[in-house]
């Protein structure tokens, strides 16, 4: 019994694949609705759909290279909870998210613009990790 404890306890922990990044960005926030994004407000650019209620942002196209990718999650400084990356913003955006509110323009112009830092998860090489 001892011997299979001792084995036990030996066993190591495999590397976690993943990191947090963190950076800062201008946050501003949006909703679908037609005369916000396009005649069809609810199909992102990445060609999913928007659900009121979810945790969904955009990103400006320059994150998209640091890791900020389709479906990464990310945690935004003074908001609760975990977003998806889910949006895609224009390519004159830099260094910018754009948070779903759904269809609630005024809690969407009640958060305005402002500068906040987000974390973000990244997949690691396992090789870097040995």
């Amino acid at each position: 019994m001892l011997v299979c404890v001792l084995l036990v306890s030996c066993k190591s922990e495999p590397p976690n694949p993943y990191e947090w990044k963190t950076i800062e960005v201008t946050a501003t926030a949006y909703n679908s609705l037609a005369y916000q994004t396009s005649s069809n407000p609810h199909i992102t650019a990445f060609g999913d759909s928007l659900k009121p209620g979810l945790r969904y942002i955009a990103v400006s196209r320059d994150l998209l290279k640091n890791g900020l990718v389709h479906n990464t999650p990310v945690k935004i400084e003074g908001v609760e909870g975990t977003y998806l990356v889910k949006d895609k913003m224009n390519r004159r955006w830099r260094k910018r998210i754009d948070i779903y509110m759904g269809t609630d323009v005024k809690a969407a112009k009640e958060w305005g613009r402002r500068k906040v830092n987000i974390s973000y998860r990244i997949e690691i090489e396992l090789d870097s990790l040995n």
